[in-house]
């Protein structure tokens, strides 16, 4: 048995999906605007914070690490935090108070004005994500969202959102990390450029 066309066409999807993002104007206006407020965030010694559940948790775990360790090349660690990360957090507030502050509260404790969040969501209404947002808000965080093409909640309460330009969660979430990547590239180009 063989699963070619099969993954021919999860492939092609996924670069369809991505194609898309380069042919449209706005998407790429809004990426490079939340290019240059994590430049500027990083720039400045402040912290880019993360959250996401499921897959979109590890994605953001990762893009956090691609700050805090390097991309490209060796150069001085940036400040980087997964909320998502710390386990014992999220089962006591989980358990404590409700599964939605999981990362608020963590954000409450741990965010400075002048940091940002990004919250990763594929359908952009994830319940943990849209109060991290609003925590972040309150307390002068700047605040991005990845989401599918729909945005959600989360397109009507953050100060950016990316939209990836499907429906489907795992094309979502491969467009989030291209562009994800390509952030954390430029971050470290620009901050710490090779010598």
């Amino acid at each position: 048995m063989s699963y070619t066309a099969v993954l021919r066409t999860a492939i092609d999807e996924s670069a369809e999906t991505k194609t898309r993002v380069t042919r449209d104007d706005e998407l790429m206006r809004v990426l490079d605007d939340i290019t240059a407020a994590v430049v500027d965030c990083t720039a400045n010694g402040r912290t880019v914070f993360f959250c996401g559940n499921g897959g979109s948790s590890t994605d953001a775990e990762h893009l956090s690490a691609e700050l805090l360790g390097r991309f490209k090349y060796d150069r001085p660690s940036m400040s980087s935090y997964c909320l998502a990360s710390n386990t014992a957090a999220m089962t006591a507030i989980g358990n404590d108070y409700h599964y939605d502050l999981t990362f608020a509260r963590q954000l409450a404790g741990l965010g400075r004005k002048g940091d940002l969040l990004v919250g990763l969501s594929t359908s952009g209404n994830s319940a943990n994500v849209v109060q991290a947002v609003l925590q972040a808000a309150e307390m002068d965080i700047t605040t991005v969202a990845f989401t599918g093409a729909d945005g959600g909640k989360l397109a009507g309460i953050a100060d950016f959102t990316f939209r990836a330009p499907s429906t489907e969660t795992a094309r979502v979430q491969e467009c989030h990390m291209a562009v994800g990547h390509t952030i954390c590239e430029i971050v470290e180009s620009t901050i710490h450029p090779r010598s």
